[in-house]
C-alpha cells in the first residue's frame, strides 16, 4: 500500500467554469464575430459602429476575455457608468456632433482586469516554461548544420551558441520555444537575414552575409520575438526594454522597506475528505465542520498539537483517504463515497486514534505534493504542549565566554613561545 510516485490534489476541485477557448471574439455590442488574430478589424467595427474606443489594447493581455467580460458588464448597467464620453465638433449643429466612448485603465475596475489577466498569463507563461524546461522529448534540427537533436531544448540552443556563434539567450529566458525556432527557421527558408531582416537572392549569399557582417543574432527590436522571452511578461504595461533601463540602485537609497504592494496569494487548499476547496483556511475549516462534522480547530486546541504533529495529522488522514480506508475502525471500502459516508454515519470521522497511530515519523513527508494545507497551519498563539519531545531538535548557539576562550587558547602559548625565542636574537 506505498504511495509509489507523486501525488497531486485537483487544481480546480468543484469544476469551474472557464471560458471556453475560441478562434473567434464577439463585438461587445452586437452579434458580429472576428477572428482573434484580426483584432485590428473588431476594435475598427466598433469604433465605426458603436463609437467606443479601448484605450491601450496592446497592454490587454488577453484580449478575448477582456471583450467577454465587458460585454456582460454593459449589458447589466449603462455604458456611461463605465467610459468617459468624448464629443466631437463640439462647435458644430447638435445632429453633427458625436459622442464617442473611452474605456480605459483610469477606470479602477478596467485597471484591475487588465492586471488580473496579465497575472493569469504570467502564471500560464511560467508554467509552459517549467514544462519545457524539464521536457526530454524535444525534437529539433540545427538551422545552420541541419545536426538532429533530442532530448532537451538546451542541447540545441547551446550547440547553435557554441558551435555557430547564434546565441538566442539563455534556455531557462525562453518560452514556447519550438514555435521560437519555428519562426526563425520561416525567415531563413526566406532567404531573410535574422538581424537586419534584409532578403537575399540565395542562401548562400545569406550565409555569406549573416557571417561576414555578424548577423548571426535576432533583431532585439522586433517585437515579434517579444512573446518567447520571459522578461517581456513580468511587470504589467513594460517591455524587456523598460525593465532593463530601470537601475536597481535606486532601491538601496529607500531604507525602509515597503511592502505594500506585496499580493498575498489565495490559499486555495482542499477538504481533507472532498474536493472542496477554499481560499482561507477559515473557509475550508468551517466547511469540514459543517460537511463532515470534523472540527480541525478544536482537535489541534484539545490535543495541543504543535506544528509539526498538524503536519503529520494532516498527511496521515490524506493517505488513509487515499486507500479509501478508516482511520478510525480500518475498514477499506471500494470508493472514496462509500468511506466517507462510514465515517461520518458512525462518526469515526470525528474522533482522532490512538495518538502513536499518526504521530509518526513517516508522515512528515507529503501525500500531495501540492498540498497547500500545509502551508497553511501554525502554532497557536496560546498552545503550550505538554511533550516537546517531538520538536525537531535544534542545535543552539555556542554561548562560551570568548574572552575566557581567547586567553586560554593554545596558541596564546605559541605565540608566547615565539616572542621570547624572537627576544634571544
Amino acid at each position: 500500500e506505498c504511495i509509489l510516485e507523486p501525488l497531486s490534489l485537483p487544481e480546480s476541485p468543484g469544476g469551474g467554469a472557464a471560458v471556453e477557448s475560441s478562434p473567434y471574439v464577439p463585438c461587445i455590442f452586437c452579434k458580429e464575430c472576428y477572428l482573434l488574430a484580426e483584432q485590428n478589424q473588431l476594435l475598427k467595427h466598433m469604433i465605426i459602429e458603436h463609437k467606443l474606443v479601448i484605450a491601450d489594447v496592446k497592454l490587454v493581455a488577453d484580449f478575448r476575455r477582456y471583450i467577454l467580460y465587458w460585454k456582460k458588464r454593459f449589458a447589466e448597467q449603462p455604458i456611461t457608468d463605465f467610459c468617459s464620453v468624448i464629443r466631437t465638433n463640439s462647435e458644430a449643429p447638435l445632429e453633427e456632433q458625436d459622442n464617442y466612448f473611452l474605456l480605459c485603465d483610469v477606470l479602477p475596475e478596467d485597471r484591475l482586469l487588465r492586471e488580473q489577466l496579465q497575472q493569469k498569463r504570467l502564471r500560464e507563461i511560467l508554467e509552459q516554461q517549467q514544462r519545457e524546461r524539464y521536457d526530454i522529448s524535444f525534437h529539433s534540427m540545427c538551422m545552420f548544420c541541419d545536426q538532429e537533436f533530442t532530448g532537451n531544448r538546451s542541447v540545441l540552443l547551446n550547440h547553435m551558441a557554441r558551435e555557430h556563434a547564434f546565441n538566442i539567450g539563455l534556455p531557462d529566458n525562453i518560452v514556447n520555444c519550438y514555435e521560437f525556432l519555428a519562426v526563425l527557421q520561416e525567415k531563413l527558408d526566406n532567404l531573410q537575414c535574422l538581424y537586419c531582416e534584409k532578403v537575399f537572392r540565395d542562401k548562400n549569399t545569406l550565409k555569406d552575409h549573416m557571417r561576414k557582417k555578424q548577423h548571426r543574432r535576432i533583431n532585439a527590436k522586433n517585437k515579434e520575438y517579444d512573446k518567447f522571452y520571459i522578461i517581456n511578461y513580468l511587470e504589467f504595461g513594460k517591455s524587456w526594454e523598460e525593465v532593463q533601463s530601470e537601475d536597481d540602485r535606486e532601491l538601496l537609497d529607500n531604507l525602509e522597506e515597503d511592502w505594500s504592494d506585496w499580493e498575498e496569494h489565495p490559499v486555495c487548499a482542499v477538504c481533507l475528505f472532498c474536493e472542496q476547496q477554499a481560499d482561507t483556511t477559515e473557509k475550508l475549516y468551517l466547511h469540514m465542520q459543517k460537511s463532515h462534522g470534523f472540527d480541525f480547530p478544536k482537535i489541534k486546541s484539545e490535543h495541543g498539537l504543535n506544528f509539526y504533529q498538524q503536519v503529520k495529522l494532516v498527511n496521515f488522514i490524506r493517505r488513509e483517504i487515499h486507500h479509501c480506508r478508516c482511520y478510525n475502525c480500518q475498514e477499506k471500502f471500494q470508493s472514496k463515497g462509500g468511506l466517507i459516508s462510514h465515517m461520518e454515519e458512525t462518526e469515526h470521522i470525528t474522533f482522532l486514534p490512538a495518538r502513536s497511530t499518526w504521530d509518526q515519523p513517516q508522515y512528515y513527508f507529503p501525500t500531495y505534493e501540492n498540498d497547500t494545507l500545509l502551508c497553511t497551519l501554525s502554532d497557536s498563539e496560546d498552545l503550550i504542549t505538554e511533550d516537546q519531545s517531538e520538536d525537531i531538535p535544534v542545535v543552539s548557539e555556542d554561548i562560551s565566554n570568548l574572552k575566557a576562550l581567547k586567553q586560554s587558547s593554545v596558541l596564546n602559548q605559541l605565540l608566547y613561545k615565539e616572542n621570547k625565542s624572537q627576544e634571544r636574537f
